[in-house]
């Protein structure tokens, strides 16, 4: 009489389960891994929009030590702003560097004159303030005024001209006057970027010395770029 041949034990069902069981967990843990990666990533481009306005303002304000150098150190950041946001160009200490050897030469003249006429500003503005009666008044809210219409222009400058370094003078110029005066959102912006972010970079330490003029040139470059 034969016996029946003996069987082994049937490993296929469990061994299948295992190993299905552990692809599962590594794709588990590779998602998990991809998930903290961009969460990551997003974090460090979060940061970027603090940091490298922040270093780009520690440049400028070493620039403006010059006093009158102000001008073409602002069209500077505007070009370090411009290339980090079209190009990913990070170095933003630096290319506000790079951009003062692009605008010292034709803005300098410009600046220093706005310099002066700054101080004459300020002095009216000091004389004013002490006074009273219509026409002080009068004269008074004028200044503000051609501060206010200044302080549009030049930032509009300064974006017109970090967005279009290879430009003249002159086509910096045309596009800050379009730019700043012939759309009322768009000079409303620029000027209310300028005058709200130092006030609002207070919050940072010494937030309106790095941020108080980068802010507005980044908003200004966000401005054109829907112009």
């Amino acid at each position: 009489m034969t016996r029946p041949a003996a069987r082994g034990p049937v490993h296929g069902a469990g061994s299948g389960r295992r190993d299905g069981a552990g692809v599962s967990r590594r794709e588990e843990a590779g998602a998990s891994r991809r998930e903290r990666a961009g969460f990551g990533r997003r974090a460090l481009d979060w940061l970027g929009w603090v940091a490298n306005p922040a270093a780009a303002g520690a440049a400028f304000t070493i620039l403006c030590l010059g006093i009158v150098t102000w001008l073409p150190a602002l069209a500077a950041v505007g070009f370090a702003l411009n290339r980090w946001r079209t190009d990913g160009d990070a170095r933003c200490f630096t290319g506000v560097f790079v951009g003062w050897r692009k605008y010292w030469r034709p803005l300098l003249p410009h600046s220093v004159l706005m310099t002066i006429a700054a101080v004459i500003a300020a002095s009216n503005l000091s004389f004013l303030s002490g006074r009273s009666g219509p026409l002080v008044l009068t004269l008074f809210m004028i200044h503000v005024g051609l501060v206010a219409a200044a302080v549009t222009y030049h930032l509009a400058l300064a974006v017109a001209a970090g967005r279009d370094p290879s430009g003249s003078a002159a086509d910096w110029r045309r596009t800050a006057f379009r730019l700043a005066f012939t759309s009322v959102p768009r000079g409303t912006a620029l000027l209310g970027a300028a005058v709200a972010a130092p006030v609002f970079s207070l919050v940072v330490p010494a937030g309106p010395l790095l941020l108080g003029t980068t802010v507005p040139v980044l908003a200004g470059l966000l401005v054109a770029d829907h112009s």
